[in-house]
Protein backbone atom coordinates (compact mmCIF):
# COMPACT_ATOMS: atom_id res chain seq x y z
CA UNK A 1 0.00 0.00 0.00
CA UNK A 2 2.87 2.37 0.72
CA UNK A 3 4.24 1.95 -2.82
CA UNK A 4 0.81 2.59 -4.30
CA UNK A 5 0.55 5.81 -2.31
CA UNK A 6 4.03 6.84 -3.50
CA UNK A 7 3.06 6.24 -7.14
CA UNK A 8 -0.15 8.27 -6.70
CA UNK A 9 1.76 11.16 -5.11
CA UNK A 10 4.29 11.15 -7.95
CA UNK A 11 1.50 11.44 -10.54
CA UNK A 12 -0.09 14.31 -8.65
CA UNK A 13 3.27 16.08 -8.47
CA UNK A 14 3.84 15.78 -12.22
CA UNK A 15 0.32 16.91 -13.09
CA UNK A 16 0.62 19.78 -10.64
CA UNK A 17 3.85 20.88 -12.34
CA UNK A 18 2.16 21.10 -15.73
CA UNK A 19 2.11 17.60 -17.23
CA UNK A 20 -0.87 16.72 -19.41
CA UNK A 21 -0.55 13.05 -18.42
CA UNK A 22 1.75 11.13 -16.09
CA UNK A 23 2.68 7.60 -15.07
CA UNK A 24 4.62 6.43 -12.00
CA UNK A 25 6.38 3.13 -11.31
CA UNK A 26 7.44 2.47 -7.69
CA UNK A 27 9.66 -0.45 -6.75
CA UNK A 28 11.15 -1.95 -3.60
CA UNK A 29 13.38 -4.98 -4.14
CA UNK A 30 16.20 -6.95 -2.57
CA UNK A 31 18.54 -9.41 -4.23
CA UNK A 32 21.23 -11.79 -3.06
CA UNK A 33 24.00 -13.68 -4.82
CA UNK A 34 26.36 -16.29 -3.42
CA UNK A 35 29.37 -17.53 -5.39
CA UNK A 36 31.24 -20.60 -4.16
CA UNK A 37 34.58 -21.92 -5.33
CA UNK A 38 36.56 -24.79 -3.85
CA UNK A 39 34.14 -25.26 -0.98
CA UNK A 40 34.55 -21.65 0.17
CA UNK A 41 32.50 -18.51 -0.35
CA UNK A 42 34.13 -16.50 -3.13
CA UNK A 43 31.67 -13.59 -2.92
CA UNK A 44 28.40 -12.73 -1.23
CA UNK A 45 26.27 -9.79 -2.35
CA UNK A 46 23.12 -8.50 -0.66
CA UNK A 47 21.65 -5.46 -2.39
CA UNK A 48 18.43 -3.50 -2.35
CA UNK A 49 16.85 -0.69 -4.28
CA UNK A 50 13.82 1.46 -3.60
CA UNK A 51 12.63 4.30 -5.74
CA UNK A 52 10.11 5.68 -8.19
CA UNK A 53 10.32 6.49 -11.89
CA UNK A 54 7.96 8.97 -13.52
CA UNK A 55 7.01 9.64 -17.16
CA UNK A 56 5.26 12.86 -18.13
CA UNK A 57 3.70 13.92 -21.45
CA UNK A 58 3.22 17.44 -22.79
CA UNK A 59 2.06 18.07 -26.35
CA UNK A 60 3.66 15.04 -27.99
CA UNK A 61 6.79 15.26 -25.86
CA UNK A 62 7.71 12.79 -23.14
CA UNK A 63 10.17 13.12 -20.26
CA UNK A 64 11.46 10.67 -17.69
CA UNK A 65 12.99 11.12 -14.24
CA UNK A 66 13.51 8.93 -11.19
CA UNK A 67 14.41 9.35 -7.55
CA UNK A 68 15.21 7.38 -4.42
CA UNK A 69 14.15 10.00 -1.89
CA UNK A 70 10.47 9.26 -1.38
CA UNK A 71 9.62 12.12 0.93
CA UNK A 72 6.82 14.47 -0.08
CA UNK A 73 9.21 17.32 -0.83
CA UNK A 74 11.49 15.13 -2.95
CA UNK A 75 8.57 13.73 -4.93
CA UNK A 76 7.41 17.28 -5.58
CA UNK A 77 10.85 18.12 -6.96
CA UNK A 78 10.75 14.93 -9.06
CA UNK A 79 7.43 16.02 -10.57
CA UNK A 80 8.94 19.37 -11.57
CA UNK A 81 12.04 17.65 -13.01
CA UNK A 82 10.11 15.22 -15.20
CA UNK A 83 7.94 18.02 -16.59
CA UNK A 84 11.05 20.04 -17.44
CA UNK A 85 12.49 16.96 -19.18
CA UNK A 86 9.32 16.63 -21.24
CA UNK A 87 9.36 20.30 -22.27
CA UNK A 88 12.85 20.04 -23.77
CA UNK A 89 12.33 16.64 -25.43
CA UNK A 90 11.83 16.26 -29.17
CA UNK A 91 8.24 16.02 -30.32
CA UNK A 92 7.03 12.54 -31.26
CA UNK A 93 3.61 12.04 -32.84
CA UNK A 94 3.33 8.61 -31.22
CA UNK A 95 4.25 9.71 -27.69
CA UNK A 96 1.30 9.16 -25.34
CA UNK A 97 0.52 7.21 -22.19
CA UNK A 98 -1.00 3.75 -22.28
CA UNK A 99 -4.76 3.65 -21.84
CA UNK A 100 -7.05 0.96 -20.42
CA UNK A 101 -7.81 -1.70 -23.00
CA UNK A 102 -10.36 -4.43 -23.48
CA UNK A 103 -8.34 -7.02 -21.60
CA UNK A 104 -10.18 -6.23 -18.38
CA UNK A 105 -8.77 -6.51 -14.89
CA UNK A 106 -5.25 -7.86 -14.32
CA UNK A 107 -5.23 -11.66 -13.94
CA UNK A 108 -4.71 -13.24 -10.55
CA UNK A 109 -1.53 -15.32 -10.77
CA UNK A 110 -1.22 -17.71 -7.84
CA UNK A 111 2.20 -18.25 -6.28
CA UNK A 112 4.17 -15.28 -7.66
CA UNK A 113 5.59 -14.60 -4.19
CA UNK A 114 6.78 -17.56 -2.13
CA UNK A 115 7.04 -16.77 1.60
CA UNK A 116 9.52 -19.63 1.85
CA UNK A 117 12.25 -17.32 0.60
CA UNK A 118 12.17 -15.32 3.84
CA UNK A 119 12.63 -18.51 5.87
CA UNK A 120 16.06 -19.11 4.36
CA UNK A 121 18.76 -17.17 6.22
CA UNK A 122 21.98 -16.32 4.41
CA UNK A 123 24.01 -19.12 5.98
CA UNK A 124 21.50 -21.69 4.75
CA UNK A 125 21.74 -20.31 1.19
CA UNK A 126 25.52 -20.51 1.39
CA UNK A 127 25.21 -24.13 2.53
CA UNK A 128 22.95 -24.84 -0.47
CA UNK A 129 25.51 -23.42 -2.91
CA UNK A 130 28.27 -25.48 -1.28
CA UNK A 131 26.09 -28.60 -1.46
CA UNK A 132 25.59 -28.07 -5.20
CA UNK A 133 29.35 -27.88 -5.77
CA UNK A 134 29.97 -30.91 -3.55
CA UNK A 135 27.31 -32.93 -5.40
CA UNK A 136 29.06 -32.30 -8.72
CA UNK A 137 32.42 -33.42 -7.34
CA UNK A 138 30.92 -36.54 -5.78
CA UNK A 139 28.96 -37.56 -8.87
CA UNK A 140 31.98 -38.80 -10.83
CA UNK A 141 35.67 -39.14 -10.02
CA UNK A 142 36.51 -37.54 -13.36
CA UNK A 143 35.10 -34.20 -12.17
CA UNK A 144 38.33 -32.48 -11.21
CA UNK A 145 36.96 -29.01 -10.50
CA UNK A 146 33.93 -26.76 -10.56
CA UNK A 147 34.48 -23.54 -12.46
CA UNK A 148 31.82 -21.62 -10.57
CA UNK A 149 28.74 -22.24 -8.46
CA UNK A 150 26.17 -19.47 -8.16
CA UNK A 151 23.01 -19.08 -6.09
CA UNK A 152 20.84 -15.96 -6.62
CA UNK A 153 17.41 -14.78 -5.51
CA UNK A 154 15.24 -11.68 -5.60
CA UNK A 155 12.15 -10.42 -3.80
CA UNK A 156 10.36 -7.42 -5.24
CA UNK A 157 7.27 -5.29 -4.71
CA UNK A 158 5.95 -3.09 -7.50
CA UNK A 159 3.17 -0.51 -7.81
CA UNK A 160 2.19 1.37 -10.96
CA UNK A 161 -0.31 4.16 -11.48
CA UNK A 162 -1.24 6.35 -14.43
CA UNK A 163 -3.38 9.42 -14.87
CA UNK A 164 -5.23 7.48 -17.61
CA UNK A 165 -6.64 5.11 -14.98
CA UNK A 166 -4.25 2.18 -15.31
CA UNK A 167 -3.02 0.89 -11.95
CA UNK A 168 -1.74 -2.26 -10.35
CA UNK A 169 0.54 -3.71 -7.70
CA UNK A 170 2.12 -7.09 -7.07
CA UNK A 171 4.84 -8.96 -5.22
CA UNK A 172 7.12 -11.63 -6.69
CA UNK A 173 10.04 -13.79 -5.66
CA UNK A 174 12.48 -15.81 -7.74
CA UNK A 175 15.64 -17.83 -7.30
CA UNK A 176 17.98 -19.96 -9.34
CA UNK A 177 21.29 -21.77 -9.01
CA UNK A 178 23.79 -23.12 -11.51
CA UNK A 179 27.29 -24.49 -11.82
CA UNK A 180 29.86 -25.34 -14.48
CA UNK A 181 31.53 -28.65 -13.70
CA UNK A 182 34.91 -29.51 -15.25
CA UNK A 183 35.69 -33.14 -16.06
CA UNK A 184 39.08 -34.44 -17.22
CA UNK A 185 40.42 -37.73 -18.59
CA UNK A 186 43.26 -38.74 -20.92
CA UNK A 187 44.32 -35.16 -21.51
CA UNK A 188 40.84 -33.94 -22.41
CA UNK A 189 38.84 -31.44 -20.34
CA UNK A 190 35.16 -30.63 -20.80
CA UNK A 191 32.61 -28.48 -18.96
CA UNK A 192 28.99 -29.19 -18.16
CA UNK A 193 26.12 -26.98 -16.98
CA UNK A 194 23.69 -27.88 -14.23
CA UNK A 195 20.91 -25.56 -13.03
CA UNK A 196 17.60 -25.21 -11.27
CA UNK A 197 15.05 -22.43 -10.68
CA UNK A 198 11.91 -21.62 -8.74
CA UNK A 199 10.21 -19.11 -6.48
CA UNK A 200 12.24 -20.02 -3.38
CA UNK A 201 15.24 -22.20 -2.47
CA UNK A 202 12.79 -24.94 -1.50
CA UNK A 203 12.41 -25.61 -5.24
CA UNK A 204 16.15 -26.21 -5.76
CA UNK A 205 17.56 -29.75 -5.56
CA UNK A 206 21.27 -29.39 -4.82
CA UNK A 207 21.98 -33.03 -5.63
CA UNK A 208 20.20 -32.89 -8.99
CA UNK A 209 21.85 -29.61 -10.04
CA UNK A 210 25.34 -30.81 -9.18
CA UNK A 211 24.83 -34.22 -10.75
CA UNK A 212 23.50 -32.69 -13.97
CA UNK A 213 26.60 -30.52 -14.37
CA UNK A 214 28.88 -33.48 -13.72
CA UNK A 215 27.08 -35.82 -16.10
CA UNK A 216 27.06 -33.25 -18.89
CA UNK A 217 30.80 -32.65 -18.51
CA UNK A 218 31.69 -36.35 -18.32
CA UNK A 219 29.51 -37.21 -21.32
CA UNK A 220 31.67 -34.96 -23.53
CA UNK A 221 35.04 -36.44 -22.59
CA UNK A 222 36.99 -37.84 -25.49
CA UNK A 223 35.23 -35.57 -27.94
CA UNK A 224 36.51 -35.33 -31.50
CA UNK A 225 35.70 -33.06 -34.41
CA UNK A 226 32.85 -34.53 -36.51
CA UNK A 227 32.87 -34.60 -40.29
CA UNK A 228 31.48 -31.57 -42.10
CA UNK A 229 28.08 -32.28 -43.61
CA UNK A 230 24.40 -31.42 -43.63
CA UNK A 231 22.46 -33.65 -41.25
CA UNK A 232 19.63 -33.76 -38.70
CA UNK A 233 20.28 -31.92 -35.44
CA UNK A 234 18.61 -32.29 -32.04
CA UNK A 235 18.87 -29.15 -29.92
CA UNK A 236 19.12 -29.60 -26.16
CA UNK A 237 16.48 -27.48 -24.34
CA UNK A 238 19.17 -25.09 -23.09
CA UNK A 239 20.34 -24.50 -26.67
CA UNK A 240 16.80 -24.31 -28.04
CA UNK A 241 15.98 -21.72 -25.35
CA UNK A 242 18.84 -19.51 -26.52
CA UNK A 243 17.63 -19.66 -30.11
CA UNK A 244 14.01 -18.94 -29.19
CA UNK A 245 15.10 -16.09 -26.94
CA UNK A 246 16.71 -14.46 -29.98
CA UNK A 247 13.66 -15.21 -32.12
CA UNK A 248 11.41 -13.63 -29.49
CA UNK A 249 13.61 -10.52 -29.57
CA UNK A 250 13.26 -10.05 -33.34
CA UNK A 251 9.50 -10.58 -33.07
CA UNK A 252 9.28 -7.47 -30.87
CA UNK A 253 7.67 -4.65 -32.81
CA UNK A 254 10.45 -2.12 -32.19
CA UNK A 255 12.95 -4.43 -33.94
CA UNK A 256 10.48 -4.96 -36.79
CA UNK A 257 9.77 -1.25 -37.18
CA UNK A 258 13.49 -0.39 -37.19
CA UNK A 259 14.18 -2.93 -39.92
CA UNK A 260 16.19 -5.10 -37.53
CA UNK A 261 14.16 -8.29 -37.93
CA UNK A 262 14.14 -10.99 -40.62
CA UNK A 263 10.40 -11.40 -39.89
CA UNK A 264 9.39 -7.85 -40.85
CA UNK A 265 6.35 -7.82 -43.13
CA UNK A 266 5.69 -11.52 -42.59
CA UNK A 267 2.50 -11.47 -40.49
CA UNK A 268 0.09 -14.16 -41.60
CA UNK A 269 2.71 -15.98 -43.66
CA UNK A 270 4.42 -19.31 -43.10
CA UNK A 271 7.69 -18.76 -41.25
CA UNK A 272 8.15 -22.19 -39.66
CA UNK A 273 7.07 -25.79 -40.03
CA UNK A 274 3.64 -26.89 -38.81
CA UNK A 275 5.37 -28.71 -35.96
CA UNK A 276 6.24 -25.43 -34.23
CA UNK A 277 4.10 -23.34 -31.91
CA UNK A 278 5.56 -20.37 -30.01
CA UNK A 279 3.77 -18.07 -27.59
CA UNK A 280 4.58 -15.30 -25.15
CA UNK A 281 2.74 -15.80 -21.87
CA UNK A 282 3.14 -13.30 -19.04
CA UNK A 283 0.61 -15.14 -16.87
CA UNK A 284 2.16 -18.61 -16.49
CA UNK A 285 2.60 -19.14 -12.72
CA UNK A 286 5.86 -21.04 -13.27
CA UNK A 287 7.43 -18.35 -15.46
CA UNK A 288 9.81 -16.07 -13.60
CA UNK A 289 8.84 -13.14 -15.87
CA UNK A 290 5.14 -13.43 -15.02
CA UNK A 291 3.20 -10.52 -13.50
CA UNK A 292 -0.44 -9.37 -13.50
CA UNK A 293 0.51 -6.16 -15.35
CA UNK A 294 3.25 -5.12 -17.76
CA UNK A 295 5.55 -2.12 -17.36
CA UNK A 296 2.79 0.29 -18.39
CA UNK A 297 -0.01 -1.20 -16.28
CA UNK A 298 -1.69 -3.16 -19.10
CA UNK A 299 -3.10 -6.52 -18.05
CA UNK A 300 -0.76 -9.37 -18.94
CA UNK A 301 -1.98 -12.11 -21.29
CA UNK A 302 -0.92 -14.92 -23.59
CA UNK A 303 0.03 -13.91 -27.14
CA UNK A 304 0.41 -16.54 -29.86
CA UNK A 305 3.46 -15.66 -31.97
CA UNK A 306 3.80 -18.68 -34.27
CA UNK A 307 0.85 -21.04 -34.65
CA UNK A 308 1.38 -24.22 -36.66
CA UNK A 309 4.17 -22.48 -38.55
CA UNK A 310 2.29 -19.23 -39.29
CA UNK A 311 3.47 -15.90 -37.88
CA UNK A 312 0.46 -14.75 -35.86
CA UNK A 313 1.65 -11.58 -34.09
CA UNK A 314 4.41 -9.21 -33.12
CA UNK A 315 4.88 -8.10 -29.51
CA UNK A 316 3.79 -4.52 -28.85
CA UNK A 317 3.83 -1.97 -26.08
CA UNK A 318 1.52 1.03 -26.39
CA UNK A 319 4.12 3.10 -28.30
CA UNK A 320 4.88 0.53 -31.01
CA UNK A 321 1.15 -0.20 -31.37
CA UNK A 322 0.41 3.48 -32.07
CA UNK A 323 3.33 3.62 -34.47
CA UNK A 324 2.08 0.49 -36.25
CA UNK A 325 -1.45 1.81 -36.63
CA UNK A 326 -3.92 -0.27 -38.65
CA UNK A 327 -5.75 -1.31 -35.49
CA UNK A 328 -2.69 -2.68 -33.71
CA UNK A 329 -2.88 -2.79 -29.93
CA UNK A 330 -0.53 -3.44 -27.06
CA UNK A 331 0.13 -7.10 -26.28
CA UNK A 332 1.06 -6.10 -22.71
CA UNK A 333 4.73 -6.45 -23.63
CA UNK A 334 6.15 -3.32 -22.00
CA UNK A 335 9.08 -4.37 -19.84
CA UNK A 336 11.16 -2.50 -17.27
CA UNK A 337 14.65 -3.14 -15.92
CA UNK A 338 13.58 -1.19 -12.81
CA UNK A 339 12.46 2.25 -11.77
CA UNK A 340 15.59 3.91 -13.21
CA UNK A 341 14.51 3.53 -16.85
CA UNK A 342 11.30 3.82 -18.86
CA UNK A 343 9.65 0.71 -20.29
CA UNK A 344 10.35 -0.79 -23.70
CA UNK A 345 8.83 -3.68 -25.62
CA UNK A 346 10.22 -7.11 -24.70
CA UNK A 347 9.24 -10.74 -24.25
CA UNK A 348 7.94 -12.11 -20.95
CA UNK A 349 7.87 -15.92 -20.83
CA UNK A 350 8.41 -17.62 -24.19
CA UNK A 351 6.65 -20.98 -24.44
CA UNK A 352 7.57 -23.51 -27.14
CA UNK A 353 4.71 -25.95 -27.59
CA UNK A 354 5.72 -29.51 -26.65
CA UNK A 355 5.01 -32.36 -29.03
CA UNK A 356 4.30 -36.05 -28.52
CA UNK A 357 7.82 -37.37 -29.11
CA UNK A 358 9.92 -38.78 -26.32
CA UNK A 359 13.60 -37.87 -26.38
CA UNK A 360 14.40 -41.36 -27.67
CA UNK A 361 11.98 -40.80 -30.56
CA UNK A 362 13.81 -37.60 -31.52
CA UNK A 363 17.13 -39.43 -31.54
CA UNK A 364 15.77 -42.22 -33.73
CA UNK A 365 14.41 -39.66 -36.19
CA UNK A 366 17.81 -37.89 -36.25
CA UNK A 367 19.83 -41.00 -37.15
CA UNK A 368 23.30 -40.06 -38.38
CA UNK A 369 22.97 -36.54 -37.03
CA UNK A 370 24.26 -34.56 -34.06
CA UNK A 371 22.87 -33.74 -30.63
CA UNK A 372 23.91 -30.16 -29.75
CA UNK A 373 24.42 -29.83 -26.00
CA UNK A 374 25.96 -26.35 -25.93
CA UNK A 375 26.79 -23.43 -28.21
CA UNK A 376 29.20 -20.53 -27.79
CA UNK A 377 28.67 -16.91 -28.78
CA UNK A 378 25.14 -17.33 -30.09
CA UNK A 379 23.88 -13.83 -29.21
CA UNK A 380 26.81 -12.18 -30.97
CA UNK A 381 26.83 -14.77 -33.77
CA UNK A 382 23.31 -14.13 -35.10
CA UNK A 383 22.81 -11.33 -37.63
CA UNK A 384 19.59 -9.64 -36.42
CA UNK A 385 18.71 -8.34 -39.89
CA UNK A 386 19.24 -11.45 -42.02
CA UNK A 387 18.94 -14.03 -39.24
CA UNK A 388 22.05 -15.90 -40.42
CA UNK A 389 24.30 -17.54 -37.83
CA UNK A 390 27.37 -19.72 -37.52
CA UNK A 391 28.39 -20.62 -33.97
CA UNK A 392 30.66 -23.07 -32.21
CA UNK A 393 29.07 -26.12 -30.63
CA UNK A 394 29.69 -29.24 -28.57
CA UNK A 395 27.55 -32.35 -28.27
CA UNK A 396 27.18 -36.00 -29.21
CA UNK A 397 26.88 -37.93 -32.43
CA UNK A 398 23.66 -39.88 -32.96
CA UNK A 399 24.08 -43.49 -34.09
CA UNK A 400 21.77 -46.48 -33.82
CA UNK A 401 19.05 -44.17 -32.52
CA UNK A 402 21.10 -43.31 -29.43
CA UNK A 403 23.63 -40.79 -28.21
CA UNK A 404 27.08 -41.97 -29.29
CA UNK A 405 30.57 -40.44 -29.42
CA UNK A 406 31.20 -36.98 -28.02
CA UNK A 407 31.87 -34.18 -30.52
CA UNK A 408 33.35 -30.72 -30.19
CA UNK A 409 35.16 -28.02 -32.17
CA UNK A 410 32.42 -27.89 -34.78
CA UNK A 411 30.02 -25.20 -35.94
CA UNK A 412 26.34 -25.19 -36.75
CA UNK A 413 25.20 -22.75 -39.43
CA UNK A 414 21.90 -21.71 -40.94
CA UNK A 415 19.51 -18.79 -40.70
CA UNK A 416 16.59 -18.40 -38.32
CA UNK A 417 13.90 -18.74 -40.98
CA UNK A 418 15.43 -21.82 -42.58
CA UNK A 419 15.94 -23.38 -39.15
CA UNK A 420 12.32 -22.79 -38.14
CA UNK A 421 11.03 -24.29 -41.38
CA UNK A 422 13.27 -27.32 -40.82
CA UNK A 423 11.76 -28.12 -37.41
CA UNK A 424 10.48 -31.68 -37.66
CA UNK A 425 9.32 -32.30 -34.10
CA UNK A 426 9.45 -30.99 -30.55
CA UNK A 427 9.88 -33.25 -27.56
CA UNK A 428 7.21 -34.06 -25.02
CA UNK A 429 9.27 -33.00 -21.98
CA UNK A 430 9.70 -29.23 -21.69
CA UNK A 431 11.95 -27.36 -19.29
CA UNK A 432 12.23 -23.80 -17.99
CA UNK A 433 15.56 -22.17 -18.84
CA UNK A 434 16.33 -18.87 -17.02
CA UNK A 435 19.37 -17.71 -19.00
CA UNK A 436 18.96 -14.72 -21.32
CA UNK A 437 15.24 -14.54 -20.62
CA UNK A 438 12.53 -16.88 -19.40
CA UNK A 439 11.91 -19.72 -21.87
CA UNK A 440 10.10 -23.04 -21.54
CA UNK A 441 11.04 -25.47 -24.28
CA UNK A 442 11.55 -29.17 -24.97
CA UNK A 443 14.35 -30.59 -27.11
CA UNK A 444 13.82 -29.70 -30.78
CA UNK A 445 14.55 -31.81 -33.87
CA UNK A 446 15.84 -29.85 -36.87
CA UNK A 447 15.58 -31.91 -40.06
CA UNK A 448 18.75 -30.52 -41.63
CA UNK A 449 21.51 -28.12 -40.62
CA UNK A 450 25.05 -27.50 -41.86
CA UNK A 451 27.77 -28.90 -39.60
CA UNK A 452 31.28 -27.54 -40.01
CA UNK A 453 33.95 -29.88 -38.64
CA UNK A 454 36.73 -32.10 -39.97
Amino acid sequence: MELEAIAARAIDAALGAGAEAAEAYAEDSTSREVRVFGGEVESLTDAGQRGVGVRAWIGGRVGYAFGTDLSDSAIGELGAAVVEAARVADADEFAAPATPDRAGSPPEIVGLADPGLERWPTDRKVALAKAIEAAARAADERVEAVETTVYADEASRVALASSTGLAGAFEATSCYAYLQAIAAADGDRQTGLGFGMGRSPDALDAEAIGREGAERAVSLLGATKPASRSCPVVLDPTVAASFFGIIGGVLCADAVQRGRSPFAGRLGTEVASEALTLADDGTDPAGLASAPIDGEGTSRRRTALIESGTLAAYLHDSYTARRQGAGAGSTASASRAGYRSPPSVSTSNLIVGPGDAAFADLLRAAEGGVYVADVAGLHSGVNPVSGTFSVGATGRLIAGGELADAADEFTIASDLQAMLKAVRATGADARWVPFGGSVRTPAVLIGEMAIGGA
